[in-house]
């Protein structure tokens, strides 16, 4: 399944049930349909990964010193979300033979390492906070600085 196709998968289901909760709460049809409405835009925005390839030695350096930088920057409530999420995603040096907008990274909060040796070629520039499926991980994306 495709990465658009399970953003939309998510965001129907998270919608659905977002709304049925606001109605089960008590809220009338129209608020509990503009609760479910954009809880599942927000779910089902999740980064696009046009293709996934070895990084070099050089990606991999760069993500794993981004990656720190970020998570030491990191308000202690940011952090903490992060942590739960345990992964995150970051920026890495676009090679010539990218194919996306932007090439990403996956970095383990708790282990402080970067997972594996993939990158992930995005489509559009992720922004803080967009929520993206990199394989089996589920990773925020965090710039340093924010």
């Amino acid at each position: 399944m495709s990465p658009e196709t399970q953003g939309v998968l998510s965001g129907l289901a998270s919608g659905a049930a977002a709304g049925g909760i606001a109605s089960a709460a008590g809220a009338n049809a129209s608020t509990a349909t503009a609760i479910g409405l954009a809880t599942g835009a927000a779910v089902g925005a999740l980064v696009y990964v046009l293709a996934k390839h070895e990084a070099t030695e050089r990606q991999r350096k760069y993500a794993e010193e981004r990656a720190r930088l970020a998570y030491q920057q990191m308000q202690p409530a940011q952090r903490a979300r992060v942590r739960k999420r345990r992964y995150i995603a970051v920026s890495t040096v676009r090679e010539k033979n990218s194919t996306g907008a932007s090439s990403v990274m996956v970095y383990d909060t708790q282990t402080q390492q970067v997972v594996g040796n993939n990158v992930y070629d995005v489509k559009a520039p992720p922004k803080n906070g967009d929520v993206g499926k990199f394989d089996t991980y589920s990773a925020e994306y965090v710039a340093p600085g924010t």
